[in-house]
């Protein structure tokens, strides 16, 4: 299934950033629900700040445009502050973009448990994540890492406990 890009993304102004702050907003508000689809279409929990530069995310071939490096910083700043990414060093130079937050992952991943009358059984992360009992759930394929956070926002309630496994981690659903 290809991407539907939005209009905005064959307008070449698009790319460099308005100095209208109103302007400005809208424009940023366009690239982050820009970003958040991408990287939701093409499965993309985490990448790299040059690898953010170098993908058709940010640089539109067909126009020969691409969003500077200064501006792409501002749209993840922006993701950021949004609650849609977090950087996952101190130099900021890899982050994850979360277009579902750890705590609605969770939710969607205690709905499929309840409703398949799973509770109080313990399942390892692959299953959950890659099994095929899981195939047709949106969950599904979800990156390791905002898997344990989902867990872990689950824990906090009391509707799951992460536990040691022999060959890895599991969860076991209250």
């Amino acid at each position: 299934m290809s991407f539907a890009w939005p209009w905005q993304y064959s307008f070449p102004p698009f790319f460099t950033l308005q100095p209208n702050g109103e302007t400005r907003q809208k424009q940023l508000s366009a690239w982050c629900a820009l970003a958040l689809a991408y990287s939701q279409q093409h499965r993309l929990p985490a990448m790299t700040v040059r690898e953010a530069q170098d993908s058709p995310l940010f640089a539109n071939r067909r126009l020969q445009r691409k969003l500077p490096l200064e501006s792409i910083q501002v749209v993840l700043e922006e993701l950021r502050k949004n609650g849609n990414l977090e950087w996952l060093d101190k130099n900021k130079t890899s982050f994850l973009i979360m277009w579902r937050r750890p705590e609605e992952w969770g939710k969607l991943i205690y709905q499929w448990v309840s409703k398949n009358g799973l509770t109080n059984s313990v399942f390892t992360l692959y299953e959950l994540a890659s099994g095929d009992d899981t195939e047709n759930e949106e969950f599904h394929g979800l990156d390791e890492t905002m898997l344990l956070r989902a867990l872990q926002a689950l824990q906090q309630e009391h509707k799951a406990e992460i536990i040691t496994l022999d060959d890895g981690r599991g969860v076991k659903f209250f």
